[in-house]
């Protein structure tokens, strides 16, 4: 790829071909050419992610009813800022009230949305033009101002903004009129029309600093809003998606309980939940009045080591656990085979930039023996947090329970409520579990979970040479140089790096037999987290 252009040859013309032919009308040749001129296509995902989603556009969406929706994680932390959502309940909840400049279709395509079009020859300097038909919630025009403020306030350290470092590549954001913004970047990245797409750069309205309640411009009005206890959603009558959205309200919850949550799905208290366990499947499906629809995705549970905390400075303690992980064992158990075996490096399989070439790592109890004894803690007993809010991750802890027990070494798992995990506990001990959303670029999942001065480097993993490629990766527009820089810092991840991933999870939700529109999204379950304003109640 050169200047954000690309040579639309024989394998675009195949993947417009292959998207045509999976998406039906979801997806347009124009669509699909568009994205991969701004180099966001995942090719091999299109064919199996789009499973099922072919019947929701033979459907004609009913308008009407009241659907409530229960997620596994609420607290006081929840949020309505976008800039500061921490998982996917904020995420669904601040989709349900703003919306993005552009958004991510099924096959990870920018599409536009607030803007009518985002232009750059270089990479660096980007032109926005936006919709002139879209007003905020309290009636205010949606204007470049709103716009300006929105990216800019990521900057602002007292926002405590979860992308600060995201952010930082906005060198200059300025209105150049009441619907066009230039974005001058201080380096090419050419993913900043799929960045702009994700949760935390929605929209808010310019100025805003209290949200106790949402004023955005998306399908839904915020009636009521408790941390931790739930908010509610009404139908935006000035939304400027005709015909959308179609419910009349939209009540979101949690119920941390798996148990308790596919019993409210199966009594009808509830018309959708995320996530339904693997385990749990059979019980929903053979009900006869609730589903089950599977995403597969770029997400993981991962096994967390921090690297600043007791014997997870070891290097040699963090590949003993590596050596652990009994791959396709916590495939077949923690998850009854969905999803895809993984490596410890966080680029999914199905991603155009996943390192196909690093050898998978085997379960291997004597090397994890050596590795045990030359660390000098043979012998040991530690803690292991884990909770059902990081999905699977009490199962992989007995599993790792179970080999430690084999070279002599003693897990005693510490099982923790699914309320409050994110808050209280990730990231807070030595050995643990996160459980990480898809993201549609490398630049994303490595920047905001790898790079040594994130807010979410979960291990506290900390190399200047990984930090060094992750610039270099983002401004370089050569594609084959990108791919091969984001390989060597798949393989600094995978050798030196505090994170253990054993599989690329499915995510699987839930639902009334009678709740239409829900299709799979490669982000993760509910749609990506945007099922708000696509779902309909069959009468």
């Amino acid at each position: 790829m050169k200047n954000n252009k690309l040579p639309f040859g024989r394998a675009a013309s195949d993947l417009v071909r292959k998207a045509d032919e999976v998406s039906g009308h979801g997806v347009s040749r124009r669509d699909v050419l568009r994205g991969l001129a701004a180099g966001t296509v995942l090719a091999a995902t299109a064919g199996g992610l789009m499973t099922g989603a072919t019947s929701v556009y033979a459907q004609t969406p009913r308008r009407g009813g009241r659907i409530k929706v229960a997620s596994a994680t609420g607290s006081t932390a929840d949020t309505l800022d976008p800039a500061r959502g921490a998982n996917y309940t904020d995420y669904c909840r601040q989709f349900m009230f703003y919306n993005g400049l552009t958004t991510l279709d099924a096959f990870l395509v920018p599409r536009m949305t607030l803007a009518e079009s985002i232009d750059t020859a270089d990479a660096i300097s980007w032109v926005i033009k936006l919709r002139k038909d879209v007003v905020f919630h309290d009636g205010k025009p949606f204007t470049s101002a709103d716009v300006v403020y929105s990216l800019n306030r990521h900057k602002d350290l007292q926002v405590g903004s979860k992308v600060l470092t995201i952010a930082q590549q906005f060198e200059e954001v300025k209105a150049a009129g009441p619907h066009e913004v230039r974005v001058r970047l201080s380096s090419p990245n050419a993913d900043l029309p799929s960045t702009l797409a994700t949760s935390h750069f929605l929209i808010v309205r310019d100025g805003t600093t209290d949200f106790s309640t949402a004023n955005g411009t998306g399908p839904f009005k915020c009636a009521e809003f408790q941390p931790g206890v739930r908010s509610v959603g009404v139908r935006n009558d000035s939304y400027w998606k005709p015909g959308q959205p179609y419910l009349d309200e939209i009540e979101f919850f949690s119920i941390p309980d798996e148990a308790a949550r596919i019993n409210a799905l199966l009594a009808g208290e509830v018309d959708l939940i995320n996530p339904v366990n693997p385990r749990s499947v059979p019980q929903v499906t053979s009900s006869g009045n609730a589903m089950v629809m599977e995403s597969p995705t770029g997400g993981y549970t991962n096994l967390v080591m921090r690297d600043d905390l007791g014997p997870s400075q070891n290097l040699d303690f963090v590949l003993a656990m590596k050596h652990l992980l009994d791959r396709e064992q916590i495939n077949r158990v923690a998850f009854r085979g969905f999803g895809t075996l993984a490596n410890d490096q966080p680029i999914a399989p199905s991603h155009r930039y996943y390192m196909g070439d690093l050898p998978q790592r085997p379960y291997d109890p004597e090397k994890a023996k050596f590795h045990l004894q030359k660390a000098g803690l043979a012998g040991r007993s530690l803690p292991i947090v884990a909770s059902d809010a990081a999905t699977g991750s009490l199962d992989i802890a007995q599993l790792l329970q179970l080999s430690a027990q084999q070279i002599g070494l003693k897990l005693d798992i510490k099982r923790v409520p699914a309320d409050g995990y994110w808050s209280n506990h990730w990231m807070k001990h030595p050995l643990g579990f996160g459980n990480i959303g898809a993201r549609p670029t490398a630049d994303l999942m490595f920047s905001l979970f790898y790079k040594s001065d994130a807010a979410w480097n979960e291990s506290g993993w900390k190399n200047e040479q990984f930090d060094q490629l992750l610039l270099a990766a983002r401004a370089e527009t050569d594609d084959a140089k990108r791919k091969q820089l984001y390989a060597d810092m798949q393989v600094l991840v995978h050798e030196h790096g505090g994170i253990g991933i054993p599989q690329f999870n499915s995510s699987l939700d839930g639902h009334n037999a009678k709740l239409k529109g829900l299709s799979p999204h490669p982000l993760g379950g509910l749609m990506g987290y945007m099922f708000a304003e696509h779902v309909w109640l069959e009468a």
